[in-house]
């Protein structure tokens, strides 16, 4: 691999047909640890929103939901059963389809088109990939280049769409991640939508706290590392949500601490009363507390980023008292 834009080269390592780090058959899971892994409650807190979701939809015929960003199925595998026959669940996914997934899973590359129902992205944004910028001496912003091994050059001047995004979204700090792939990659999952929620889960910045010199970063085998484009490694960059949302919709932003709680995700221990009448119980209780601790966890999983747009559809009830719902302006 010679010099190029990180875009690109985020895009060979992470996607290429052959040896792309998200090709490989152990998935994500063998190298980082996402909340759909950390616990089962996670999935239920989603069964429990796509329940909503069906209610506010008025219980149509069928209902789909679409899982982006998929990973090995471990999501949409545990709710593919919920509603029969009229659930319609979609797992999305470059990788090819996992052994073992239950048969209701209609496993592809892209949304489908038209779905009515709830779309969710856990971990999807921070992986599309982007290029990143800095200003040289004489303050020009100007993409930064890569090569295999992780090394960086200051390359040309931004494109001006780069450059307006940058003016906008990211105005101060000395390295920039340009986020507008990621906003086209949502604004196209969202528009597939005919009428439901889209959801995107993920480690999230807004304008008033970018990070100054940003966050890309590479993970291998649990832990993190340099983030260096040659396949092995995963590479991610947190994702700038309030640029992300497409404007038009009832939107809301808020943590996934704030999020889980409204859907009963609860990290209280239970009675200590509960160990003398019932012991089993007492400790199933407690470990289910304890994992939903770690997902609620506001300098953990808790303060991941939840970005909820509203397609055509009224608010799901648990969700409607949340504050900080709005319409944004075209």
């Amino acid at each position: 691999m010679t010099w190029m834009r990180w875009r690109p080269a985020m895009e060979r390592a992470l996607y290429a047909a052959e040896d792309g780090f998200y090709r490989r058959p152990e998935g994500p899971a063998g190298h980082f640890r996402t909340s759909v892994h950390a616990s089962p409650r996670y999935a239920e807190a989603v069964g429990r929103l796509l329940l909503e979701v069906d209610e506010a939809l008025g219980r149509p015929e069928g209902i789909a939901l679409i899982d982006v960003g998929a990973g090995r199925g471990e999501l949409v595998g545990r709710l593919a059963r919920l509603l029969p026959g009229r659930l319609r669940a979609y797992g999305v996914e470059l990788a090819a389809r996992p052994d073992g997934l239950p048969p209701e899973v209609r496993w592809r590359e892209t949304v489908p088109e038209g779905a009515v129902g709830l779309l969710f992205a856990n971990e999807w944004l921070d992986n599309v990939p982007l290029d990143l910028a800095e200003r040289d001496d004489a303050g020009v912003l100007r993409y930064v280049e890569v090569d295999e091994s992780g090394a960086e050059r200051l390359g040309g001047p931004l494109e001006p769409a780069d450059a307006a995004w940058v003016a906008r979204w990211w105005p101060e700090g000395e390295r920039f991640e340009i986020g507008r792939p990621r906003d086209e990659a949502w604004a196209a999952a969202v528009g597939a939508l005919e009428r439901g929620l889209a959801v995107a889960v993920d480690y999230a910045h807004r304008r008033q706290d970018r990070p100054p010199f940003g966050t890309l970063t590479g993970f291998r085998a649990g832990r993190e590392v340099a983030p260096v484009p040659d396949g092995g490694c995963d590479l991610t960059a947190h994702v700038a949500l309030d640029a992300v949302a497409v404007p038009g919709f009832h939107s809301l932003w808020t943590t996934q601490r704030d999020a889980l709680r409204a859907l009963g995700v609860s990290g209280v221990r239970p009675p200590l009363a509960l160990a003398s009448s019932d012991p089993a119980g007492y400790l199933r209780a407690l470990a289910g507390a304890g994992e939903a601790a770690e997902l609620t966890a506001s300098a953990g999983l808790g303060g991941f980023g939840w970005l909820l747009q509203a397609v055509r559809m009224p608010i799901p009830q648990s969700l409607a008292g949340l504050p900080g719902w709005q319409t944004l302006e075209t």
